[in-house]
């Protein structure tokens, strides 16, 4: 038997495994981190009668695209004695060998200690509870070891932004800030369960846990009634900060969950994976309603 061939990675090489390693070039993770910490940010800010000022939507837009990243790292560095053994993550770069772990371990202290940093221009409270937002974005990638809610955890991590928005406007979080990180604790487990019915069968063999898993046959029933609750919340979320209208503005979004439903109902892989992508365009239409009723 001949010895393998060790492939040399030039810079270029590094750099693009570097960019998949950080999923910068699958922005669709930053954006449903992104737009629901801008939710908050606008609402947090209604009752002022005011817009959030340019620099906090700088610094917190800033964050999620770091704090995504990060967690990416983190997450295939946990993963990466799993990850060649499941189809859609075989190609990752700690799987296939052309980044190391300490790389995942490094980029992920470095983009986290960047992402504190901009912490500074923030109100000392942030601080102390962005100590959280990072505890859970290094646990969550382990939790599926240990739990079937590892998309739980996930929802946690990412939504810790939206209570972090609040204490930055106004000093605390009120009862709406935790409606609002409800509604997205909702949606989040959601369309990530919708993620994890595409690596079902993989992570049945390997041992890997996770909602998909858990919910089992009720897995589509489940989705749609977090689904449900998601819309539900917001609604009244929009009903207190703004009047009935905005409400009806939330329509679109049934629609988009019904178009979810029948891209999920048969649970096939490529159309389950379809599914979790159209949430995008849910984080994307909120967000332009948000900041519609806030300016008119």
């Amino acid at each position: 038997m001949t010895a393998p061939v060790l492939k040399h990675h030039t810079f270029k090489d590094k750099f693009i495994a570097w960019l998949h390693l950080t999923r910068f070039d699958k922005p669709i993770g930053t954006e449903l981190l992104l737009y629901p910490t801008l939710w908050a940010l606008f609402l947090a800010n209604v009752g002022f009668g005011r817009l959030p000022s340019v620099a906090h939507v700088v610094i917190f837009a800033m964050g999620a695209v770091l704090m995504r990243a990060s967690g990416c790292a983190i997450n295939d560095f946990a993963d990466r004695k799993v990850d060649g053994q499941v189809k859609r993550t075989k190609s990752r770069p700690l799987a296939d060998g052309r980044l190391s772990a300490k790389t995942a371990v490094l980029t992920f202290v470095g983009l986290s200690l960047l992402a504190a940093s901009l912490l500074v221009f923030l109100p000392v409270q942030v601080f102390y509870w962005s100590l959280i937002a990072v505890v859970l974005a290094f646990i969550y990638p382990f939790m599926k070891r240990y739990t079937h809610l590892p998309q739980v955890v996930l929802a946690m991590a990412f939504g810790w932004a939206v209570p972090m928005a609040y204490v930055a406007t106004i000093g605390k979080v009120d009862v709406w800030g935790w409606l609002v990180f409800g509604a997205y604790m909702c949606w989040t487990v959601a369309y990530d369960t919708q993620y994890a019915m595409c690596d079902r069968d993989d992570d049945i063999r390997i041992g890997v846990k996770s909602t998909a898993i858990l919910f089992g046959r009720l897995d589509v029933v489940i989705i749609m009634m977090l689904q449900a609750c998601f819309v539900g919340m917001m609604a009244v979320v929009l009903w207190h900060y703004f009047n009935g209208w905005a409400v009806l503005g939330i329509l679109p979004v049934v629609a988009m969950v019904i178009h979810q439903y029948h891209l999920i109902k048969h649970k096939e892989r490529l159309s389950c994976f379809s599914a979790f992508r159209q949430n995008a365009w849910v984080g994307r239409y909120m967000l332009l309603l948000v900041v519609g009723c806030c300016l008119f």
